[in-house]
């Protein structure tokens, strides 16, 4: 079992940056593949991004591709969402998720085992 915490949300404009992050704490971190999800009001929580175990290996969601990136630091136990140009519609809480199955497991089953409380990240228009 590993334990996550995500922070780094907050309100930004349109067009705007913020960087998340998720410390874990547990077994060992760098045994787990990671992800980030999201939940917006009133909607599913969907997949976002996912990272390897090493780093070699990232997906993306396509309404994200190519303004968020993730990545990580096994020494610091700490996963990273970089998010540029934000959108209103990027508005939601973000979670971090991490699963020693595989990166296909975590993406095609939106997640594995316990979940962090999450960080609340809302773009203005």
């Amino acid at each position: 079992q590993v334990q996550l915490v995500e922070s780094g949300g907050g309100l930004v404009q349109a067009g705007g940056s913020l960087r998340l992050s998720c410390a874990a704490s547990g077994r060992t971190f760098s045994s787990f593949h990671m992800g980030w999800f999201r939940q917006a009001p009133g909607k599913g929580r969907e997949f976002v991004a996912a990272i390897s175990w090493s780093g070699g290996t990232t997906y993306y969601a396509d309404s994200v591709k190519g303004r968020f990136t993730i990545s990580r630091d096994n020494a610091k136990n700490t996963m990273y969402l970089q998010m540029n140009s934000l959108k209103p519609e990027d508005t939601a809480v973000y979670y971090c998720n991490a699963d020693p199955r595989t990166l296909v497991d975590l993406i095609r089953d939106g997640g594995f085992g316990s979940w962090g409380q999450g960080t609340q990240v809302t773009v203005s228009s």
